[in-house]
């Protein structure tokens, strides 16, 4: 069994392209830190726009956690829009939600518009509850609540889940969705970006960022950028900003893919059309890539020193298949193929953290946990480049700082 990020994997190291580390003093109009889907996305918008943007990634464009998604794009958020209304009420979590949508269908719309590869296609995803019937109460209300709120959600009852994923449930709420390879995405963006004038710049890890009334100074271990702003798309803050550590937690997140299923095995595994979730713990999704393989993607826990790595990928890809054979107790002994780990951190109220903080003049801050999907990269994307361009609207502040200041 292979231990790697499986999209990064699946694509042959001469098919990667690469770019050179900053070096010496440079200047642009905007900084972003972080190579990953929201960073490619950023540096795209911004592109477009016109603006002079520079992409600045400490490794390789793709290579963190982007590599080891889901490769999930929701029309939503991961977790409960009921729990996201008694936190932050219904007008914050409504506007939420309807700015992730538009996010999520605009970034289908550009990926297509660029014509970037990435073996995007719509697929609706089923959250499903255990089959209790407590379990199916819970979700029934969830689901009455996305609908009191003009949300896009339909209920499933137990007999529909059946039938489509061959599994046994208290009910299903169907959302539409679509799935993608998110490192091609990532790619994709990055070289649609470097078409339209961006820079980009590899192993150029961030040291320093140094805000002051007129312009922005970023350094990194072997050079420096002047810049009028900055966006923070990594996965947590840099050093110089510490002080936002206490809104995030880290954790990391686990994913396995199988070894091919033969056809008699795949006929007990339901018509194969949709993601799963498992409503008792959003962002653990199982679908299938290609036609014979499934991949499951979850099992997360706090952030695991270096050295107890290896063990815990062991531990949790045994878990992940654990958790599949319950749900398809047929394919039990079945073995998996890839396995993998990445390092995420989720936000206060399980949101996204998308704005300016009052603390850190003109930075940009994008900051969500990735099972939310691909979509919050290109919401991320739009919000920055409104809040840069001064086009900002009440939506946006759903998603801000100032829903937990």
């Amino acid at each position: 069994m292979r231990h790697a990020p499986f999209w990064l994997d699946r694509l042959p190291k001469s098919r990667r392209a690469s770019f050179p580390p900053l070096r010496g003093e440079e200047a642009a109009r905007v900084a972003i830190v972080g190579g990953g889907l929201t960073g490619a996305a950023c540096a795209l918008s911004f592109a477009v726009a016109g603006v002079d943007v520079v992409l600045l990634e400490a490794e390789t464009v793709g290579g963190g956690m982007t590599a080891g998604d889901a490769g999930l794009l929701r029309e939503g958020f991961a977790g409960s829009f009921a729990d996201a209304v008694a936190a932050h009420g219904l007008r914050t979590s409504r506007a939420a939600w309807d700015t992730m949508r538009r996010g999520s269908l605009d970034f289908a719309a550009a990926l297509k518009r660029y014509r970037i590869k990435c073996d995007l296609a719509p697929q609706d995803l089923i959250t499903f509850a255990p089959p209790t019937i407590e379990a199916g109460r819970g979700l029934r209300r969830e689901y009455q609540a996305r609908k009191d709120a003009g949300l896009d959600a339909a209920w499933l009852a137990p007999r529909t889940v059946t039938r489509e994923s061959a599994m046994e449930s208290g009910g299903g709420l169907r959302t539409r969705g679509a799935v993608l390879d998110p490192y091609r995405a990532c790619a994709g963006l990055v070289a649609a970006a470097v078409a339209r004038d961006a820079r980009v710049h590899e192993r150029s890890l961030v040291r320093r960022v140094r805000a002051s009334r007129h312009h922005v100074d970023v350094i990194t271990d072997r050079g420096s950028l002047r810049v009028e702003a900055v966006i923070v798309a990594t996965a947590a803050p840099i050093q110089d900003l510490r002080g936002l550590r206490r809104h995030l937690r880290a954790e990391h997140a686990y994913g396995v893919l199988t070894e091919p299923f033969p056809a008699a095995a795949r006929r007990l595994l339901g018509v194969r059309r949709a993601v799963l979730e498992d409503a008792r713990e959003p962002g653990r999704v199982v679908r299938w890539v290609g036609e014979d393989r499934l991949l499951i993607h979850g099992a997360r826990q706090p952030e695991i020193a270096v050295r107890a790595r290896e063990g815990a990928l062991r531990q949790r890809t045994g878990q992940l298949m654990y958790e599949l054979s319950l749900l398809y107790p047929a394919i039990s002994g079945h073995q998996p193929s890839t396995s993998w780990d990445g390092l995420d951190h989720e936000t206060p109220g399980g949101l996204p953290l998308l704005g300016p903080h009052r603390n850190f003049p003109r930075h940009f801050f994008a900051f969500g946990s990735s099972r939310h999907g691909a979509g919050l990269s290109w919401t991320a994307a739009r919000i920055a480049l409104r809040h840069f361009l001064g086009e900002t609207s009440r939506a946006d502040e759903a998603l801000g700082f100032g829903r937990i200041l």
